[in-house]
């Protein structure tokens, strides 16, 4: 059985990394740690199981399986710290997850129900589980009357409005979310996080910034022809040249 570790954290791929290698029957082709190169190993190599983080950088992991081209489908394992989400998403009937941190003895378990399974199994429910497990994730960010973000900062959850967000930027594994003169951190990619900012007021300007367009304080013309917003706590922020007409047109600007 051939296959393919994927996880935005390098200790995480060497912790599962360590543990196939006491399974003979599962050969190892290869480890990455973004969506964009992982569906390009997938699709080219045709593995027939995928240890795939949830939460990347770039994308998240049922992004990922939606641009699996390959046939037969593989079988999935998905890596997670979301336990309510992991619950929740037995419940669906989703292939199987290791909730970080996990003990070697549930990696076993895992790998002992893997090898179980049929390739026509995994292949039948492939597509229905995906559908299901993509619904389920927005579900978990955004559930139906939701009207804060949720946002962990040690043992409490701090509940932020929305209208008092003033803008959001991508930080490595994180989303920086800025509240007047306050930073929240959140492990989110703002791909993820764009369906709770649906709101007329909120815009994406760049593929790494949102803006609150109620926070939006002036159109900066800078050197070369670049543009800049500058919001309400000064910060200026760069306008990429293809989400500059949506915004100019948003804004009324000719």
């Amino acid at each position: 059985m051939k296959a393919l570790v994927i996880d935005d954290e390098v200790l995480a791929r060497r912790r599962i990394l360590n543990l196939l290698r006491e399974v003979p029957e599962i050969e190892v082709q290869g480890e990455y740690s973004n969506g964009q190169t992982a569906i390009t190993a997938i699709n080219s190599s045709s593995p027939d199981l995928l240890f795939l983080d949830i939460s990347m950088k770039d994308m998240n992991g049922f992004e990922v399986l939606q641009q699996v081209r390959i046939t037969p489908k593989p079988i999935v394992v998905f890596v997670t710290a979301y336990d309510d989400y992991a619950i929740k998403a037995f419940d669906v009937d989703a292939f199987d997850f290791l909730l970080k941190p996990f003990r070697d003895e549930r990696f076993f378990k895992t790998i002992n129900k893997v090898l179980r399974t049929s390739q026509t199994e995994a292949e039948s429910n492939f597509e229905k589980r995906i559908r299901d497990l993509v619904q389920l994730y927005s579900e978990k960010l955004v559930k139906p009357g939701q009207q804060k973000l949720a946002v962990k900062m040690g043992n409490k959850t701090v509940l932020l409005n929305p209208s008092d967000i003033n803008y959001i930027t991508a930080s490595g594994y994180y989303a920086e979310i800025f509240v007047d003169k306050q930073k929240y951190l959140l492990r989110e990619s703002l791909t993820n996080l764009s369906s709770f900012f649906t709101a007329e007021n909120f815009f994406r300007i760049h593929r790494s910034v949102i803006i609150n367009l109620d926070s939006l304080r002036e159109i900066v013309h800078s050197d070369f022809g670049e543009l800049d917003v500058r919001m309400k706590d000064g910060k200026l922020l760069r306008i990429s040249k293809t989400h500059k007409k949506e915004l100019f047109k948003k804004l009324g600007i000719k």
